[in-house]
């Protein structure tokens, strides 16, 4: 069970692999029940932690042991083993021998849990003194060693294996490009139990990114803690840009998107690359949190509302059709009125597509925790309604202005259930996502063909109608522009 954002998905993948070799057998659908449930958890924040404990106990209850990895596991170590006793809790450090610690746990033994420890520590302090120099395990970074004669399904099949079970069968797929943060704001814990930034070399992320295309993925999602910050501890602070063409040239690939990009690091070449390169989506993951700049600098974060009002014009300059999305923490300790009116304003005018609001909740380790001038937890709670109404609001309105616009839409599934049954002139439906359009947290687009379109296939369509942040298309033909007086531009 795989719970938190999608760099979870990958380690959840790389551990599907490794049981795999160790002689277990994932339990689907209809099969026997399982005798064990791997729990991948979260550990950001308290929803997510809360989430966690309750699927852990959850499984408890299934009569199958249960064992906590990732993110919660990580964190708390022996504290969540001593609090859960429900539950064997693992460390990233036994993902290399997960098969060996549940062939242990199924023959009764309690595998005692780790004590928890900064994992920042385990690299050098500079990054470019980090390639090759962990001393623990870092998911999703290889496999430590050759393998050879891998069952047929895992990945990748040349340099250093990073191993990989697709455990779905979608169309996207999460592709890790580093793990780990430098970055220390105030209220964030992540470093200290993800570790220092790494990335991986772009030979390993381009042998992967043919494997996932060669297993259904058609759309990559980049994922890391700061993707802005891709190979700075491999010399090149400008290896995104490289990168991305690479990843676009691949056969099967139609789109990269990128995730999680620091607005303090996007740079101008950056932008160009990410608004000019056919297969790579104008989409733009952009890590705000907030838009006072008094409250960003006690978060110890870059910017202020003009700054970003004025990183939104660049990207739309060159891209106006670009996909923009962010997240803000409301209720930070000290937010005022003023900052609270500060950012009201900054929302209304970015015109975001995508807006997540979340309240402060202060964190084991971290130093907002012991900040001056916490904010009531009523109060937080009221400005998170306040601005999830207004988010819900401006959303809608940023989907509507899109009414007219030509797209290409990467088909998903098809919403009805005929395959060659309609009427000749009847409409399928199908649902899909265009570049602005992330899996799993935007919105969809559902699009009306008259002919019969492929699950995977990239198609153009033009926009005719919004429902709430879901938008309503048609496929048209590639020499067919749109109707007069409309925009005529592709994303």
């Amino acid at each position: 069970m795989t719970l938190g954002c999608a760099r979870n998905e990958v380690d959840s993948e790389e551990l599907a692999a490794r049981l795999e070799i160790g002689g277990w057998e994932l339990a689907g659908d209809g099969d026997r029940a399982a005798d064990v449930v791997l729990v991948n958890t979260c550990g950001f924040i308290q929803a997510a932690k809360q989430e966690s404990i309750d699927e852990l106990l959850g499984a408890a209850g299934s009569g199958a042991a249960v064992v906590a990895a990732g993110c919660l596991a990580e964190r708390y170590g022996a504290g969540l083993a001593e609090a859960l006793p429900e539950a064997q809790v693992l460390s990233f450090d036994d993902y290399a021998d997960i098969a060996g610690r549940l062939d242990a746990v199924l023959a009764g033994e309690r595998w005692p849990a780790h004590k928890p420890r900064d994992r920042r520590k385990l690299l050098p302090v500079s990054p470019v003194g980090r390639p090759g120099a962990a001393t623990g395990h870092v998911p999703g970074h290889g496999a430590g060693g050759q393998i050879t004669d891998l069952p047929d399904g895992l990945a990748p099949a040349s340099g250093p294996r990073v191993l990989r079970r697709r455990l779905g069968e979608g169309v996207v797929a999460p592709l890790k490009i580093a793990s780990g943060c430098d970055r220390r704001c105030t209220f964030c814990a992540i470093p200290a139990y993800r570790g220092a930034f790494i990335s991986r070399p772009p030979d390993d992320l381009v042998a992967e990114a043919g494997w996932l295309a060669g297993h259904g993925a058609r759309e990559l999602l980049l994922v890391s803690e700061n993707s802005t910050s891709y190979g700075k501890d491999l010399g090149d602070l400008r290896l995104l840009e490289v990168l991305l063409p690479k990843l676009a040239g691949v056969p099967g690939i139609h789109r990269v998107r990128v995730s999680y990009l620091q607005p303090a690091e996007v740079r101008p070449g950056l932008i160009e690359v990410m608004t000019s390169t056919r297969g790579v989506a104008p989409y733009f993951d952009l890590s705000f949190q907030h838009a006072s700049g008094r409250v960003l600098r006690a978060m110890r974060r870059f910017g202020d509302a003009d700054r970003f009002l004025g990183l939104i014009e660049q990207i739309r300059r060159l891209a106006p059709q670009a996909g923009i999305r962010s997240n803000f923490i409301v209720g930070f300790p000290g937010e005022t009125d003023d900052d609270v009116a500060e950012l009201e304003r900054f929302l209304s005018e970015a015109r975001l597509d995508a807006i997540g609001i979340f309240g402060y909740s202060d964190e084991d380790g971290t130093e907002a925790a012991s900040l001056p001038c916490q904010v009531d937890p009523a109060e937080i709670a009221e400005r998170v309604e306040q601005f999830a109404g207004l988010a819900d609001e401006l959303m809608d309105q940023r989907a509507a202005e899109r009414i007219g616009e030509i797209h290409e839409v990467l088909i998903e599934e098809a919403a009805d259930s005929t395959s060659g049954g309609l009427d000749q002139h009847e409409l399928r439906q199908y649902t899909g996502r265009t570049a602005s359009q992330a899996p799993e947290v935007d919105g969809a687009t559902q699009v009306s063909s008259a002919r019969q379109l492929a699950v995977g296939e990239l198609v153009r369509v033009q926009v005719s109608g919004s429902e709430g942040v879901d938008l309503v298309a048609r496929q048209i033909d590639e020499g067919e522009r749109g109707r007069p007086g409309q925009p005529d531009t592709v994303d």
